[in-house]
């Protein structure tokens, strides 16, 4: 057996002491001082990938958030999606155990490698026409690139924090991954603003490859988990690293020993099926170059606000319970989704897919009914936001372990892509708008409700011993 001092000092750089709570001796590390304190520090590190993010997430979020990639034509950035989110969810079921096996930096680096090679697809189709293939290929090429980097990030920003801080820390991660929509939209705004073409330029793509390709070095200036002390002092739980076999088999393991999880499955699902009506049947659908740009900018925006908004004020309220936090959480998000639905269904109605396919009177940002319609995006923007950092704060409520974190993401990941993919595919063959919207709302709602059980009856004050490993 290995002496706990002589580890101790392998994982946190100090000298550890005890401290007891409960019947448990809870090991205290000393942190680092100095450059290394600093750059390992956990909000450094969570900053540190939410600037991964940033660079290819956040590109690809400010071009899907466009409507159609910036294309004309939206049937191949539909199927592309389709793709992407269909290779999404099955590497998603398993991409939490890739990453305990190869460890969540080298993870994280490989899954940004799928965002150029996307985003250069959309340049190909603006040069050839006919080079569609190339988008659907390149979409399905991410869907698994992108599995490996969102479990990646997951496990991480949820092992880092304390207890305390998990809101906090979502919020940082949130914001500033959500400022490479804003800057990318910007960016798009500015670069079609006079454009009648309704579609964006070949700079817009060129300014987004150079971008993402860059997100691809950041992980190098991150600190590897094994080396990382929390700001308490206590150890990151260190991630096992089994047989493939063993890894696979912690996937069902999971589902047995916490089945509360199961009923965020619904909450899960819905996640990203919300971004098809928003970003091509609404969006896409009846607004020029230059007012997409912009509602895309606001959305964006929006979301930095409503991240830290129930991160940091509502979830992590030290004078409130934990379990108090999470009913307050619920209390806000289920509202606001009757909100956006109940004023989007009356623009709805009002257009048809038939209807806008030949219509070249887009509303524009100097139309007067456009300022209603981008308060729809900045309250879309708000929803998306608190929904995804919630989500992800009540799998961090049930568990510090990273090993069971990142198969509690991989199951968060497989399910939102299933219900990506399904959406994209319907929008593709030109389902009605309308059927789309009515689903997307339906699922929004459903996915609270029965995440209420979980939160009623899981959520503890603090998270129990048992908690912590499969």
């Amino acid at each position: 057996m290995s002496d706990p001092v002589v580890e101790a000092e392998k994982v946190g750089g100090g000298t550890p002491t005890g401290e007891y709570e409960g019947s448990q001796q809870v090991e205290i590390l000393e942190r680092p001082s100095g450059w290394k304190g600093f750059t390992s520090h956990p909000t450094v590190q969570v900053a540190l990938l939410g600037f991964v993010c940033f660079m290819c997430p956040g590109m690809y979020n400010a071009l899907s958030g466009l409507g159609a990639g910036g294309q004309v034509n939206p049937t191949a950035q539909a199927n592309a999606s389709s793709a992407l989110y269909a290779t999404f969810a099955f590497f998603g079921f398993f991409s939490g155990t890739i990453s305990n096996v190869l460890g969540a930096r080298a993870t994280l680096m490989l899954g940004t490698l799928g965002y150029p090679l996307y985003i250069s697809s959309f340049l190909v189709v603006n040069v050839h026409p006919n080079a569609t293939a190339y988008v659907i290929a390149s979409g399905a090429v991410l869907g698994v690139c992108a599995a490996m980097l969102w479990t990646a990030q997951g496990s991480l920003m949820m092992a880092y924090p304390t207890e305390a801080q998990k809101g906090l820390y979502i919020g940082i991660f949130w914001a500033i991954f959500n400022l490479g929509g804003v800057v990318g939209s910007a960016v798009a705004f500015a670069e079609n603003f006079h454009s009648t073409a309704n579609g964006v330029s070949n700079g817009t793509y060129i300014g987004f490859l150079v971008l993402t390709i860059t997100g691809f070095f950041l992980p190098l200036l991150m600190t590897n988990p094994e080396m990382m002390t929390r700001t308490d002092g206590t150890r990151v739980v260190l991630v096992r690293h089994p047989s493939w076999k063993a890894e696979f088999l912690n996937l069902f393991i999971a589902l047995r020993t916490d089945p509360w999880i199961v009923l965020l499955f619904p909450m899960f699902f819905a996640s990203n099926y919300f971004y098809t009506w928003q970003f091509n049947d609404y969006n896409g659908a009846i607004f020029t170059i230059r007012a997409r740009s912009l509602n895309n900018f606001v959305y964006w925006s929006a979301q930095i606000f409503g991240s830290v908004f129930i991160g940091y004020c509502i979830l992590d309220k030290k004078r409130l319970r934990r379990r108090t936090r999470a009913f307050l959480g619920w209390v806000i998000v289920f509202p606001m989704v009757f909100i956006v639905h109940v004023w989007s269904y009356f623009y709805q109605k009002t257009y048809t897919r038939a209807s806008e396919a030949n219509n070249s009177n887009k509303i524009d940002i100097y139309d007067s009914s456009f300022p209603a319609h981008i308060w729809l995006m900045i309250f879309y923007g708000f929803l998306d936001s608190m929904w995804q950092t919630y989500a992800y704060w009540l799998m961090g409520a049930m568990s510090n372990d990273m090993a069971k974190l990142a198969v509690f993401t991989g199951f968060y990941k497989c399910l939102q892509s299933c219900g990506a993919a399904g959406v994209w595919r319907a929008d593709g063959v030109g389902l009605p708008y309308m059927n789309i919207f009515i689903s997307t709302w339906g699922l929004s709602a459903a996915g609270m409700l029965f995440a209420f059980p979980m939160v009623y009856f899981r959520v503890k004050d603090h998270t129990e011993l048992e908690d912590e490993t499969l």
